[in-house]
């Protein structure tokens, strides 16, 4: 078991989500029970799932739930790239967002290759 507070990958996951909270307010309200419910979920997810496997009895637990917060961090990232794509919010809002999202993927895959 790991205390999950202790984990850098944690920490930034709740950035993640609390950065995505704060793009999501400025996205129109026509999308809210649409993009805006699933990427908040996607975001949760993360660091959810990060904290689900450091509560597990083994590294082979924990990898499994890293994989799955692998999985909702690109699955958020493919969102955001559809948000800019169907030009409901700018590029440059949504970058700082998707530069957290890459740092958390590449923190995951070296994260499970030491585990």
């Amino acid at each position: 078991m790991h205390k999950v507070e202790d984990l850098k990958i944690w920490k930034k996951s709740i950035d993640l989500a609390k950065s995505v909270y704060q793009l999501t307010s400025q996205l129109p309200s026509n999308e809210k029970y649409g993009l805006v419910s699933q990427i908040k979920r996607s975001a949760i997810s993360v660091s959810s799932n990060i904290a689900e496997g450091a509560g597990r009895n083994s590294s082979k637990e924990f990898k499994h739930f890293l994989s799955i917060a692998n999985g909702s961090c690109y699955e958020l990232h493919t969102q955001l790239i559809l948000v800019i794509e169907l030009n409901i919010i700018s590029k440059e809002k949504v970058e700082h967002v998707i530069e957290l999202c890459i740092e958390i993927q590449k923190m995951n895959y070296s994260f499970q290759k030491r585990l």
